[in-house]
């Protein structure tokens, strides 16, 4: 029933005591190893859960008892023969040994979910898939175990992951083939690219995948910057070696502590670090290390051994990785600073200083990183921690605090605050009476409130005046976008060197490449398309007003409607744009377009708007009229069109909702002036204007049902005599004439009704293709 805070107290302590490096029992070993062992199967909910119900520790999903027969002597029928003559010679087969390490390493896709990858944010882990009847594996079993003797020692995760029956995790991490090394680092995986396992270029696989400054090189030039950088919250570590590599156990400290310590390695047989040997009055026959917090002159804890052992440079760093006055920058740092304490006769109290981050504030925080060395202090510091913040960086903290004290002071800056964590997110505190003042006998005043308020807290259960609940804080280390986009473009390129072999090269150079030149391609006809733009716009032409200025007059440009121009005005408009076109022919081209011209000239300015004509004398441009026409109609019929009836029509085409408007003189919204009601539909509203006569409907769209009214009706000089003298029948409904002159006479007031969207729309399902292309 032990929870994961449990477990890892117990096996700290257990681990401390049966370390092979301070137990000399011949056992501890043994003991040491068993402790590892489970404490994994603990920390894993999975195996433990197994556990629990079958008593077993394997990790194999179905898992089914295996026994080992190892240790059985299995026939062997080369025994006889060399025993016939007299010899002792056997073949010395080892059946299972090569895989015990694997298997008692081996974890499920579900522990390096829930474990591994977490843990690795601590602990570097070094992952091997493997597989049975590998003889490859078989063969690296060797050099496997040589890895795992000199790199658990030193805090490595060593782990192995079966590849047949781990397929979800291989897959996951890009695995295709057995043996196969992957080292992860914060649940980044980094993949061994060499063609052969060895000692030597494992151990330097290893190294070059730290960070590259995770443990700088220290000269005698660049060491009074390193040590007076701890203004990021962070101690500072120096190590004195001999060697020119950095060591992996070096590696590996500052891996577990870089949130909380900068390390740095001097190598002592260089000339340009004598002075610092001789600065810290450190020996050139042993390995040291110092730890400084804000004094950069004297060490807070040193140690000198011949070989630095893991432990004893973790023990001593975790020891001293706060400095003497730590900020309150993350909350991992509250956490370890501020513990929740509930019971009130332990209180654990925490001194806040508030201040900015501003140089003027650091006389204010040296007054109190001073008091919190004073040799009085000392005993205080297991329920007494004194730490300041940046208020401009802790602002939800900062108004959680004020918002809930009434009695909280109004300037907050070098102002002290006393709390005590009841639960995570609920604290209890009280404002420190006076502030904090440094200057001459006010600074003493504040010292003695300060020591007379935590010594009244401490030795009493007298409760808290404040109680506030607070969020998280605000964590000041945290990468910003632009790093963390960094990050991540490095990682990919690591994992494409990793995975992307010469083979897979060319194919995807290929596709970049195309995609490259399809998107540099549309840029460019796009750059082409804006100059023709630009250059159409210059083009217009200019007036000189009444005060001399020269002006752009804004043009109506009249395009023609025909099969180039076809998908530009009507297929491809934009949603909202309409194109108005007239029907003429060369002859009344002369006479409509001025008025046509005239009638839409308001509307210029209007962008979604374009206007064109077309020639009825083209037999394409006819064709297509009658094509639309057919489409609009309710029910498909057989048209005959005289094209001098179609003279003058105005059809207003929306390309993208697909629906056209018309206009004609004889159209029954022209002759009767009546609107349409904005509330009918189409087809009621095409009821309506029906009338009783079939050749009304006909007529002002350029065709009659009466195959002897194929002659125009729309006549002048000589044609209309002939007409009027024939008493051939005119279908208008107030005369017999009607002149050119005439037929756009009413578009004026049916542009008005267009865009009011009272006009008739006949909605077609396409728009057909222009003939002939």
């Amino acid at each position: 029933n032990a929870d994961a805070t449990t477990v890892k107290k117990a096996f700290k302590q257990l681990a401390k005591e049966w370390h092979p490096d301070k137990n000399q029992s011949p056992e501890a070993e043994a003991r040491f190893i068993e402790i590892n062992e489970a404490y994994k199967l603990l920390m894993d909910p999975e195996r433990r859960r197994l556990f629990d119900s079958t008593g077993h520790t394997d990790e194999q999903p179905n898992f089914r008892k295996q026994h080992d027969y190892s240790s059985f002597r299995r026939f062997d029928p080369f025994d006889d023969i060399f025993s016939t003559f007299g010899g002792n010679f056997r073949f010395n087969f080892k059946y299972g040994e090569g895989t015990n390490i694997y298997k008692k390493q081996s974890i499920t896709f579900k522990s390096y979910q829930n474990s591994v990858v977490q843990l690795s944010q601590k602990q570097p882990y070094l992952i091997l898939f493997y597989s049975d009847w590998c003889i490859a594996c078989a063969q690296i079993e060797p050099i496997w175990r040589r890895l795992c003797e000199e790199l658990e020692p030193i805090n490595f995760g060593m782990a192995t992951v079966h590849a047949g029956r781990e397929v979800e995790l291989a897959k996951r991490l890009g695995v295709k083939t057995v043996p196969y090394l992957i080292m992860l680092l914060d649940g980044h995986p980094y993949h061994y690219t060499q063609p052969s396992v060895s000692m030597v270029s494992s151990l330097d696989f290893i190294r070059s995948k730290f960070p590259h400054k995770l443990v700088q090189r220290i000269t005698e030039e660049d060491l009074d910057s390193f040590l007076g950088g701890w203004m990021d919250n962070r101690v500072r570590v120096l190590l004195f070696g001999r060697l020119d590599i950095i060591r992996l156990r070096y590696l590996s400290v500052g891996w577990e502590f870089r949130e909380r310590a900068v390390i740095g390695y001097v190598q002592m047989d260089r000339s340009d670090t004598d002075s610092i040997r001789v600065r810290y009055s450190v020996s050139s026959k042993v390995d040291t290390l110092l730890v400084f917090h804000e004094d950069p002159y004297t060490p807070v804890a040193s140690v000198a051994m011949t070989d630095l052992p893991y432990p004893t440079m973790k023990d001593i760093i975790d020891g001293n990785k706060f400095l003497v006055l730590p900020r309150l920058s993350s909350q991992s740092v509250f956490d370890a600073l501020c513990p929740v304490e509930s019971m009130r006769s332990r209180r654990r109290l925490c001194v806040v200083l508030v201040t900015q981050d501003d140089p003027a504030h650091d006389p204010s925080r040296a007054a109190l990183r001073d008091y919190a060395t004073a040799t009085d202090q000392a005993r205080e510091r297991e329920r007494v921690r004194y730490t300041y913040l940046f208020r401009e960086k802790q602002v939800d903290f900062m108004n959680a605090l004020t918002a809930a004290a009434s009695g909280s002071p109004v300037e907050t800056n070098h102002r002290i605050v006393i709390l005590w964590r009841t639960e995570r997110h609920t604290l209890k505190y009280e404002w420190l009476e006076g502030g904090w003042e440094v200057e001459g006998e006010k600074h003493n005043t504040s010292r003695e409130n300060l020591r007379a308020t935590i010594t009244r807290l401490l030795h009493s259960n007298q409760p808290m005046p404040y109680e506030t609940v607070i969020q998280e804080l605000f964590d000041e280390h945290a990468q910003g976008i632009v790093w963390r986009i960094i990050s991540k473009l490095v990682s990919v390129q690591d994992f494409l060197r990793d995975n992307v072999n010469q083979d897979d090269i060319v194919p995807a150079v290929s596709i970049m490449v195309t995609v490259i030149f399809i998107v540099a391609g549309g840029y460019v006809m796009s750059y082409l398309v804006k100059l023709e733009e630009e250059r159409v716009s210059s083009a217009r032409s200019t007036f000189v007003d009444s005060t001399g200025r020269v002006k752009i007059a804004p043009q109506l440009r009249v395009h023609e409607l025909r099969g180039e121009s076809y998908n530009g005005m009507v297929r491809l408009l934009k949603p909202g744009c309409r194109t108005i076109v007239v029907l003429c022919d060369s002859e009344s081209k002369s006479k409509l377009m001025p008025k046509f011209h005239k009638a839409c000239w308001p509307y210029r300015k209007n962008k979604t708007l374009m206007f064109g004509f077309l020639n009825i004398e083209r037999a394409s441009g006819m064709e297509w009229y009658k094509r639309i026409l057919v489409l609009g109609l309710p029910e498909p019929r057989d048209l005959n069109i005289n094209p001098k009836n179609t003279i003058g029509t105005v059809i207003a085409l929306n390309g993208h909702r697909k629906y056209y408007c018309l206009y004609h003189a004889k159209h029954p919204e022209a002759v009767f002036g009546l609107p349409t009601n904005p509330g009918a539909t189409a087809e009621t509203e095409g009821l309506r204007r029906r009338h009783t006569k079939s050749s009304i409907t006909g007529d002002f769209m350029g065709f009659s049902d009466n195959e002897s009214e194929s002659e125009s009706d729309v006549e002048t000089g000589d044609k209309r005599k002939d007409s009027i003298a024939s008493d051939k029948p005119l279908l208008n409904y107030y005369s017999n004439i009607l002149f050119e002159d005439q037929l756009l006479e009413g578009l004026g007031n049916w542009l008005d009704r267009l865009f009011e969207g009272t006009t008739l729309r006949y909605h077609i399902n396409y728009w057909p293709d222009w003939p002939g292309k």
